[in-house]
């Protein structure tokens, strides 16, 4: 295994051997320890200090299921902290394939440029090679007019990450983008800018070629083994999980419903729990509405070789070609009933309009409800929702504005109800109507962030037992317990979706585990699992202590202790003691 160094100062690179403190991580684990060995807190985001890591997980590159996860870790612009993010895509299975632990994209080019820097493995050799090459026909364009072109220059069998215009321009809302299973830009580590960080560094695209290489190397096979049937097993028996099960049938919106029969579905800039459209926009409505188009049934697709969950979906326009893929539960929401909007062609056309830009939906659909706030433009008009998503394509004054994040744009228009954490825009759970997840937003390292702790399982969906959402009681050790078991899934390189098995299934959780046993040769245990992932969490937290954000900012909006949310009428009352009982357990 090697730790990849490209220096984009002077366009070289360098292999360097993996340090016995990261040979048993991966994912999250190694870009969060990276980042906080080597980047200065104090740094600013964009300049020649900060450094961008990717990572593949522990398993990723394996046959264990749904696993194919990449993270991307650095100082974020958008929260100045620390960030990791991570997608589905075949190109963290690629890197892996190389036998790269950690790609590190450090130094800055003093000329201005764009580059694409192309992986392959070296034959004879026997490691991985890189070449520089210019980027700048892909420069200024449209993703989905970029990426064929690269397929035509690199070939069909490659992966790519890279940015778009969002990135170029520096906004605090880039993305990376990824492949997806058709070779298309749809599949993102999204939060917190991390695309920008990619721009600065002049590097438009990283291309991997993995013909000839090695692949991952697996110390027990038999070990391995047991444990990915054992997985596989869990996944195929949970209701959320299996074939045909809710995330294969209907996505991740499936939760659109859940949540608004729930009361805590955000709408209108999170002024009520609750929108009258919500079932135009689920995921019930994008499984009949293809059906209708289509004329048949349409289940889900993987992001990445080897998922068997398939949650991912695409939404067809009324002449049966294809609009959007995915429209996810982020995506629909933050888009519509955030933004008031019931339209799915028109939530279709937003989504579509972010990953042609490279733009994260989340903090996208954010900033427009805190626009529509600020009566820049009505909250449910799609039609002026997109045309300020393409001034944001087009940098335009007001684009560059809006790609700053949601709470910029908030600060400038003296909005009061702007809902974010530590800089970053909340996801589609209001904290009021579900008091764990507000816990998790708060002290969460990463900003507001429900991957961070989903307590949405026991609270909202039942997993691992029913907890009810609006009370406080006990939340603040629920959500520590989820922030640090997910600290240590983002470092397998499973997607996060395979807690809903893990968490009612003592086997499946097992077989997470004896997986990552037979890759390294260890001998954790189910008791192991919190142990890593609290210290994963330390080191973000050393981080973003040095950086200025300490306690004080594991804080909810002001306007959410004092605003009722209708329908139950609830403010985040969770003390302040509560909050900062998470991290003081650690």
């Amino acid at each position: 295994m090697w730790i990849l160094r490209l220096n984009m100062a002077d366009r070289t690179y360098c292999l360097e051997e993996v340090p016995e403190s990261l040979r048993n991580l991966g994912g999250r684990g190694v870009t969060s320890s990276i980042v906080h060995a080597e980047v200065p807190p104090l740094c600013h985001p964009l300049g020649p200090n900060n450094k961008l890591v990717f990572a593949p997980g522990i398993v990723t590159g394996t046959a264990a299921p749904s696993s194919g996860r990449i993270s991307a870790g650095a100082k974020s612009p958008l929260t100045g902290g620390i960030k990791e993010s991570n997608a589905g895509s075949s190109w963290g299975q690629h890197l892996a394939a190389l036998q790269v632990k950690a790609l590190v994209v450090e130094g800055q080019p003093s000329e201005k440029g764009h580059w694409v820097a192309h992986l392959t493995w070296d034959v004879p050799a026997g490691r991985p090679r890189v070449t520089f090459e210019p980027a700048s026909e892909y420069v200024g364009k449209d993703l989905y007019e970029v990426f064929p072109a690269l397929y035509k220059r690199y070939g069909a069998k490659v992966a790519v990450a890279g940015c778009g215009l969002a990135g170029e321009f520096g906004y605090a809302n880039a993305g990376i983008v990824y492949n997806d299973m058709k070779d298309g830009p749809t599949r993102y580590s999204g939060r917190g800018g991390l695309g920008s960080v990619l721009a600065s560094r002049g590097l438009k695209f990283i291309v991997i070629d993995a013909l000839g290489a090695p692949g991952v190397t697996i110390a027990d096979s038999s070990r391995f083994e047991q444990g990915r049937k054992m997985l596989v097993d869990a996944l195929r028996e949970h209701a959320i999980t299996k074939p045909k099960g809710g995330l294969n049938t209907y996505g991740t919106a499936i939760l659109i419903n859940i949540l608004n029969e729930a009361g805590g579905l955000p709408t209108r800039n999170f002024s009520s729990g609750r929108f009258e459209g919500a079932a135009s926009t689920a995921g019930e409505a994008i499984f009949e509405g293809n059906k209708q188009r289509l004329g048949r049934e349409l289940y889900n697709h993987a992001c990445s070789p080897g998922c068997i969950i398939q949650c991912s979906n695409t939404w067809h326009r009324p002449d049966g070609s294809e609009h959007v893929s995915c429209v996810e539960y982020e995506s629909s929401w933050a888009l519509g009933a955030n933004c008031g909007i019931d339209s799915l062609d028109d939530i279709a056309e937003l989504i579509r309009l972010c990953n042609a830009y490279g733009l994260d939906t989340i903090e996208t659909g954010g900033t427009l409800g805190v626009a529509m706030e600020a009566g820049v433009i009505p909250f449910g008009d799609g039609a002026a929702a997109i045309r300020l998503v393409q001034e944001m394509g087009q940098g335009t004054p007001l684009g560059r504005l809006l790609g700053s994040g949601t709470e910029t744009v908030g600060r400038v228009y003296g909005v009061t109800r702007v809902p974010t954490v530590k800089g970053q825009s909340m996801p589609a759970y209001e904290p009021r109507a579900v008091k764990g997840i507000g816990i998790t937003y708060a002290t969460s390292t990463m900003g507001a962030d429900h991957t961070a702790g989903y307590t949405i399982a026991p609270e909202i969906l039942g997993v691992s037992g029913k907890l009810d959402p609006l009370s406080p009681e006990g939340k603040a050790a629920l959500s520590r317990a989820f922030q640090a078991t997910t600290a240590f899934i983002d470092s397998t390189g499973h997607c996060l979706f395979i807690a809903f098995a893990i968490l009612d299934i003592a086997s499946g959780f097992e077989g997470m585990v004896e997986e990552c046993n037979g890759v390294l040769g260890t001998s954790w245990t189910n008791d192991d699992v919190v142990r890593i992932g609290a210290e994963i969490l330390k080191k973000e937290r050393a981080f973003n202590e040095a950086a200025g954000i300490g306690k004080e900012k594991d804080r909810m909006p002001e306007f959410m202790k004092y605003e009722p949310l209708p329908p139950h009428n609830q403010v985040f009352d969770v003390p302040d003691v509560a909050l900062d009982s998470v991290y003081a357990e650690f």
